[in-house]
């Protein structure tokens, strides 16, 4: 008998206490403590404009920013009966689809040029930064005077090589402004994307190449079987990067053309920013900011899914 209550108190001082509610409560609640910051920050940054967008498309506000009242989907009628809308959506796909195709392409090549070892490679991989340190709003307008029809200097190098015979103005002829904007584009998104494939070469081991040279590869081979399959997760970042950055571009295209003649050269964010200012309608501006938003949403998630980005993640 003794020695069942001896080991009835031996089981019942061997239990571990169980926390308080307030214990638990603040295990669950310190991961917080860590995460709060970041959650403040996307609140603050990301889902506050996001809704202050779409409220903004719902309401009917004046030029001065007053609002006046709730109008609904009015605001996203009278945008898509603007007769400029799916010209400049269409403009805009082909803007980014271009932009980021040359640049991922020649990014590509130019990646490897930076990789190679020659003399002076420092001195090239700071001069390709160059063009992406520089203000994009800067680097819009010196190519706008180059192209200037008079005193420019793409017409003067054009002219004495006999491939024109008389000055042209580039940026008046919406088909050959819309391709020099592209030009400038490629040519400012080129420096970080040419980085970012760099950063993935470096991380290729050298142990791959020199077993695909045992093997037998050749350089062909060997691109195209071990290092661009081994760049995926540099090429999916860049190209997402970019998309973004292209279909938000505006310092070029405002700067070089200001969209016109017209809506000729606009995109879905100069069109934006024409609806707000020059037409004074504050409603239908958010209502292009919405849709534009979603429009990038589309085109990341599309690129995706036909990269395969789970498989990156695995």
């Amino acid at each position: 008998m003794q020695d069942l209550k001896a080991k009835e108190r031996g089981t019942h001082t061997s239990r571990v206490p169980r926390p308080s509610l307030v214990r638990r409560t603040g295990r669950a609640l310190t991961p917080l403590l860590w995460l709060g910051p970041s959650l403040v920050l996307i609140t603050v940054v990301v889902l506050w404009p996001v809704i202050e967008m779409i409220r903004t498309s719902l309401q009917e506000i004046t030029s001065s920013g007053v609002t006046v009242g709730y109008r609904g989907g009015g605001n996203y009628t009278d945008l898509f009966g603007e007769d400029d809308l799916i010209p400049v959506v269409l403009r805009t796909l082909l803007w980014v689809g271009g932009i980021v195709i040359v640049t991922m392409t020649l990014s590509l090549a130019l990646g490897q040029l930076l990789n190679a070892r020659f003399p002076g490679r420092r001195v090239v991989r700071w001069a390709v930064i160059v063009p992406w340190a520089a203000s994009v709003l800067m680097t819009a307008l010196i190519w706008k005077w180059m192209l200037d029809n008079y005193s420019g200097l793409v017409n003067r190098v054009l002219l004495d090589l006999h491939v024109i015979d008389k000055p042209v103005n580039w940026l008046a002829h919406p088909t050959e402004a819309m391709l020099w904007m592209m030009w400038v584009a490629v040519f400012v998104s080129l420096p970080f994307t040419s980085f970012v494939i760099l950063a993935g070469l470096q991380t290729i081991p050298s142990d791959v190449y020199e077993a695909a040279r045992v093997d037998g590869a050749g350089p062909l081979r060997t691109y195209f079987g071990i290092t661009l399959p081994l760049l995926r997760p540099a090429v999916l970042i860049a190209s997402i990067i970019n998309v973004i950055n292209v279909f938000n571009s505006f310092p070029i295209i405002w700067a070089m053309t200001g969209g016109g003649p017209g809506h000729k050269t606009d995109t879905t964010t100069t069109y934006m920013y024409k609806l707000a200012f020059y037409d004074q309608n504050v409603g239908e501006s958010g209502a292009m900011a919405v849709v534009n938003f979603v429009l990038i949403l589309v085109m990341v998630l599309l690129y995706l899914r036909a990269a395969r980005w789970r498989e990156e993640i695995r």
